[in-house]
């Protein structure tokens, strides 16, 4: 099995990272008007200006997403996603929503393992095993990814923060 698939899981890997900018690539071209109506009303910017950053969002992540899942020009489309991400931070005005904003940074841990990934290395002795005395900058990157990634699944948790709270008894 592992044979058979070997190839096609970069791909799916590739894909499960920018499922998210596709998705809302798509649902932005499917929600055209409501989208320009809530930054115009938002930002009180007019219809053009609202139009044009409509069609800046989901030019750019459409875009990188092909970009990235073609494999040509990865760190210029990672950077442009890097450049999505901060524009929609503030132009929905997410930055004080805790929950958005490690979702936000999550999807920047995605970006990071894709421009990792996209980085090439010199020959080792030994390929695809690290070394105990090198640390490259793609090691770092790839540290960084996985750690932002993993804030994804801390907005699913819920904390009760109170020490002297009862199980409810029935």
């Amino acid at each position: 099995f592992l044979r058979v698939t070997k190839q096609y899981l970069p791909h799916v890997a590739r894909l499960c990272l920018i499922s998210t900018f596709l998705e809302d690539g798509i649902r932005m071209w499917f929600q055209w008007s409501e989208q320009r109506d809530y930054i115009d009303t938002t930002w009180n910017c007019g219809y053009l200006l609202a139009s044009s950053f409509v069609f800046l969002n989901l030019l750019g992540q459409l875009t990188g997403c092909v970009l990235v899942l073609s494999r040509n020009f990865v760190q210029y489309a990672c950077f442009g996603l890097f450049g999505i991400i901060a524009l929609q931070t503030i132009a929905y005005s997410i930055l004080w929503d805790l929950k958005f904003l490690m979702r936000n940074l999550a999807l920047g841990g995605g970006l990071l393992l894709l421009l990792a990934e996209s980085r090439s290395e010199g020959k080792s002795m030994f390929a695809g095993v690290p070394t105990m005395r090198e640390s490259s900058p793609k090691q770092y990157m790839q540290l960084g990814g996985r750690v932002l990634l993993v804030l994804m699944f801390m907005t699913l948790l819920h904390f009760d923060a109170s020490f002297f709270s009862q199980p409810s008894q029935q």
